[in-house]
């Protein structure tokens, strides 16, 4: 693994900056972000009773959520929720809750407490609503994702309401990705906005492959968010962004 630093324009604040971790494999990738996980979330427990993990969907990250689910940490004392999910039942095999079921809410990590973003019969409104108050806890560790259109949680370039969603001052909103690809069938979301993304003590990106390292660089290139919603990792005050990439 090397790291790399990238420091961004003068007129940025310091704090928002990148640091780029490369593995020459997938095997030293999963186990390079699993470990960088479990210690963050290890020291938070060493300075208060309960620590707060919000992470992101999608394939790339299921294996490091497999892996890091067996560290044995106290995950009894771990809260588990979302980034973002898309408006279907938590049961649902294209929910992201059912994903974090399935690879991270497992053996030992299966006492972590886990909040989902919907619940049957809870309408749009009521969940953001709950998810909001939820998010009162500010979050210590962030695994954020960034797809090919370079969006991030659920919130995709061109997106309607995406400057209100971007200004908010929720931790989460409700979002509306009708007519962006990178959404796919799923228009109605819960997403994280930067107002709850700035409280997290770590924020993590995961990201694999030639093509991702490439849109990296020009996400890092700039500052609007509008282009690439991925820029509020490095761009939104707070923590610095740990960038986990391999080939």
């Amino acid at each position: 693994m090397s790291p790399q630093t990238y420091q961004m324009p003068k007129a940025q604040d310091a704090e928002a900056r990148v640091q780029l971790y490369t593995y020459d494999s997938v095997t030293q990738w999963i186990w390079g972000a699993a470990v960088t996980l479990s210690a963050e979330l290890g020291r938070s427990l060493e300075h208060k009773p309960r620590a707060r993990l919000l992470l992101s969907g999608g394939t790339t990250p299921a294996p490091v959520y497999a892996a890091l689910a067996k560290s044995p940490l106290d995950w009894s004392a771990i809260d588990v929720a979302l980034v973002d999910e898309r408006w279907l039942r938590p049961d649902d095999p294209d929910s992201n809750a059912r994903l974090i079921r399935e690879s991270l809410l497992q053996g030992n990590a299966a006492r972590a407490r886990f909040e989902t973003l919907t619940q049957p019969g809870r309408p749009l409104t009521e969940a953001v609503a709950t998810a909001n108050a939820h998010a009162r806890n500010a979050p210590d560790v962030v695994v954020l994702g960034m797809g090919e259109d370079g969006h991030t949680a659920s919130l995709f370039p061109g997106m309607r309401d995406l400057d209100a969603a971007l200004s908010s001052r929720q931790a989460y909103v409700a979002a509306d990705a009708t007519g962006c690809p990178g959404a796919g069938n799923w228009h109605t979301r819960i997403s994280l906005t930067p107002a709850g993304l700035a409280p997290a003590r770590v924020r993590v990106l995961l990201i694999r492959g030639q093509r991702k390292r490439d849109l990296l660089e020009r996400v890092l290139a700039g500052e609007d968010a509008h282009e690439y919603p991925a820029r509020i990792a490095f761009t939104t005050p707070g923590a610095p962004l740990h960038v986990h990439w391999c080939p």
